[in-house]
């Protein structure tokens, strides 16, 4: 079966099981997972991509926290992502620092990464590519977004595959 044939039988309904997920990420390159996830943090049938983060961020690894906190911090500068949600980030981030570690990350909640995520979106749109391409990474984490997210990102991926 090739990938087309396993997103077209993924996408069938509106909710995407865990199993037809892992077939899909384990045989999709990591661009189109990729492409998919970003649409579906920009789509209005999913929550907003601050609520989506935050929760991935919430079942992610220290380590999986500060890479996700890092892209934003490399795509809008330290000083601005140091500034959003009231200085939370700048706050566990230290005076001078450039990058955010795994022990300074878990500092953060789920609803403080949610508002310094929606700010960053604010300000910089183009952070859904990015996060999007850093979560392409771990998909294991994406699958706690839950069925309706997945189908979203899986019917983007094969609209995505279509048009190649």
């Amino acid at each position: 079966m090739n990938l087309m044939d396993i997103l077209a039988q993924a996408t069938g309904s509106n909710d995407v099981s865990h199993q037809q997920f892992d077939q899909v990420a384990q045989a999709a390159p990591a661009d189109l997972l990729a492409q998919g996830l970003a649409s579906a943090f920009r789509s209005d049938q999913t929550p907003d991509i601050g609520a989506m983060v935050g929760q991935l961020f919430g079942g992610s690894s220290g380590t999986q926290q500060a890479g996700m906190l890092n892209q934003i911090l490399a795509t809008l500068g330290p000083t601005a992502a140091a500034a959003l949600a009231g200085g939370a980030l700048g706050r566990v981030m230290g005076p001078g620092n450039t990058e955010i570690t795994p022990a300074q990350a878990s500092q953060l909640s789920p609803e403080e990464t949610e508002a310094i995520v929606t700010q960053a979106h604010q300000a910089e749109p183009g952070i859904a590519d990015k996060l999007a391409g850093f979560y392409a990474e771990h998909p294991g984490l994406v699958k706690t977004l839950g069925g309706l997210a997945m189908a979203v990102a899986l019917s983007k991926m094969k609209d995505h595959l279509a048009q190649r």
